[in-house]
């Protein structure tokens, strides 16, 4: 099973970091098809993969108030809340993996909270990599793989996925999905109107296709996600003399090592 994160966790730099996000204020469905993700991802390889599990559940992270004094204090928000613990993480992370429910046809908004915080405050961090007036962000190159489900067949599950994969490339990261017929962009689920948070774990014991699938493409997601890093980061040693002439893939060859 992953390791359930209650604190800030120390990198070990020769494993690949799977950094899995439970976006739902409830532990249930997102929780559920989080840790199938999760577990597939690590068995891709238990020596060189390590998983971590980060839940929202319980954690305050306020909205973004656009005063911009993050581009003046190294990326450091002003806000202080549950932002920063999870924002370190993220940037430790090889891999991202979000696990949300459909809120509103989209993300619930401690989510989205995150990544507006989280996309302003790296490009105060960052800065100083670049020239002068150079106001961009360095090609992260995390491999983010997205699990979402809705209470309903059609209540926003694609939207939502697509509001996640454009938030992957903003971030200079790289979408990945699991395998078709289950997964055209992302693993995409429903709990055939139960509002139940055990409600994917009960169908699924209970032999339910839907909940199958949903779990099959939850899984895809960690193995594929996990994969396509190890090629990532091997790419990244064997070409690291190039690269490295290239300010914008510092931060990607400092995570790497």
């Amino acid at each position: 099973m992953p390791q359930i994160l209650k604190g800030r966790d120390c990198r070990d730099m020769s494993k690949l970091l799977v950094l899995g996000i439970s976006g739902s204020p409830r532990k249930g469905n997102s929780q559920f098809l989080l840790d199938k993700a999760l577990e597939k991802a690590r068995n891709v390889d238990p020596d060189s993969v390590k998983c971590v599990s980060y839940s929202i559940r319980g954690k305050k992270i306020g909205p973004c108030i656009s005063c911009f004094r993050c581009a003046d204090q190294e990326g450091e928000c002003t806000i202080k809340d549950d932002f920063q613990e999870l924002r370190d993480l993220w940037l430790k992370a090889d891999v991202i993996i979000y696990s949300v429910p459909v809120y509103h046809m989209g993300i619930p908004g401690q989510v989205k909270c995150f990544i507006d915080r989280l996309g302003n405050t790296l490009f105060g961090r960052y800065r100083g990599i670049f020239d002068p007036g150079e106001d961009k962000l360095p090609k992260l190159l995390k491999v983010v793989g997205n699990v979402v489900q809705g209470v309903h067949l059609c209540a926003g599950q694609e939207h939502t996925l697509t509001n996640l994969i454009n938030h992957t490339l903003v971030m200079q990261c790289i979408p990945v999905t699991g395998d078709m017929w289950h997964s055209y962009i992302g693993a995409g689920g429903w709990t055939s109107n139960n509002i139940d948070p055990k409600a994917l774990e009960k169908q699924l014991t209970e032999n339910n296709y839907d909940a199958r699938i949903a779990v099959k493409s939850a899984q895809d997601i960690g193995k594929r996600a996990a994969e396509l890093a190890l090629l990532i980061r091997a790419g990244g040693h064997s070409r690291k003399r190039e690269l490295s002439q290239d300010p914008i893939y510092k931060p990607f060859l400092d995570r790497i090592g």
